[in-house]
């Protein structure tokens, strides 16, 4: 396969600047966990929802509506039932993280690196390779000293909330590349579609189980909605378009390899920001599941393309952003 011309040598300067906005992304995914705990509290999670991606969406949709009219009807239910999956995703991270530190709250979900290529190889009925599989036995290890904070007691609900959404995330990565409906769908669109019925998911469950988010907007000070915005602008907006950008203008490998540091900077804004405390033993959970991760993400095994494509089928542009979809 020939060489693309992000694989190849390239200048410092030229090689930072690409690198720098990536990077930028890991950072702002990093603080989302601490954002979420200044602008939420268990009785206002769902109604933050509404706020956070009520703000995005009319500003997405602008750029997407021209993606959105080509939509026939089976690309609009299927990214409608993916954006149900997206909410519960949302929820169970949004949850876990008003009950649990910043610090864990990143490092946790950071398993969805190593549960995601598990998934894929037992779909597939392939062993995936020894170094594959002892990265997460040390990242199940990490998880264990970083929730017990190096004792016996049991994982806080937080913890273990954190945890269910990476195993949604990792079925729904999975679920996202093998939905023929939207599988080559611009990614743009079914991602509008996508957070549009999850922010309706949220708008029809919010009154049910708290203030209405008119009330909580109101409530907010001006710290709440710097917060706020950040979520929406930064994590969320900032993000797919850096992330639609990067496909293109270099290497998945580079990419993944700079997005894969957002749990290292989920702790440093945990434990410099927020003062979150670690034991030494929970602070070599952490280690653990940062060096698992990263080891993991290295040695796992190839996906394997969905039944019915082939490898060279199909326009290669497309089917690079198409891959793994874009997180929000």
């Amino acid at each position: 396969m020939p060489a693309s011309s992000s694989d190849l040598p390239e200048g410092s300067s030229s090689s930072v600047l690409r690198d720098l906005p990536v990077l930028l992304v890991a950072v702002v995914w990093g603080s989302s966990f601490l954002a979420v705990q200044r602008v939420a509290e268990p009785g206002t999670v769902v109604a933050m929802l509404v706020l956070r991606f009520g703000l995005v969406l009319p500003l997405l949709g602008v750029v997407a509506w021209r993606a959105l009219r080509r939509l026939n009807r089976a690309e609009w239910l299927g990214g409608a039932a993916l954006g149900l999956v997206l909410s519960g995703i949302f929820l169970l991270e949004t949850y876990g993280a008003v009950h649990t530190s910043a610090t864990n709250a990143g490092l946790i979900i950071s398993l969805a690196m190593v549960l995601t290529p598990l998934g894929e190889s037992a779909l597939g009925r392939t062993a995936p390779p020894k170094a594959f599989l002892a990265a997460a036995g040390l990242a199940v290890l990490g998880v264990a000293l970083l929730t017990g904070d190096g004792g016996l007691r049991p994982p806080m609900l937080g913890d273990l909330l954190v945890l269910g959404a990476a195993l949604v995330r990792s079925a729904y990565v999975l679920a996202m590349a093998r939905t023929r409906a939207v599988r080559d769908t611009d990614m743009l669109a079914v991602t509008w579609v996508q957070l549009a019925v999850a922010t309706g998911v949220f708008a029809v469950v919010a009154p049910s189980v708290g203030p209405a988010p008119w009330t909580v907007a109101r409530s907010y000070g001006v710290g709440q909605w710097v917060w706020l915005l950040h979520l929406s602008l930064f994590c969320t907006l900032f993000a797919f378009f850096v992330q639609m950008w990067a496909v293109r203008a270099t290497s998945p490998s580079r990419v993944s390899l700079l997005l894969g540091t957002e749990p290292l900077w989920a702790a440093v804004f945990g434990i410099t920001v927020a003062g979150n405390r670690m034991g030494p033993l929970a602070l070599l959970g952490g280690a653990l599941v940062l060096v698992a991760t990263e080891w993991g993400r290295r040695t796992a095994p190839a996906p394997r393309p969905p039944r019915g494509q082939g490898e060279g089928e199909g326009d290669p542009d497309a089917a690079g952003s198409n891959a793994e979809p874009a997180r929000v």
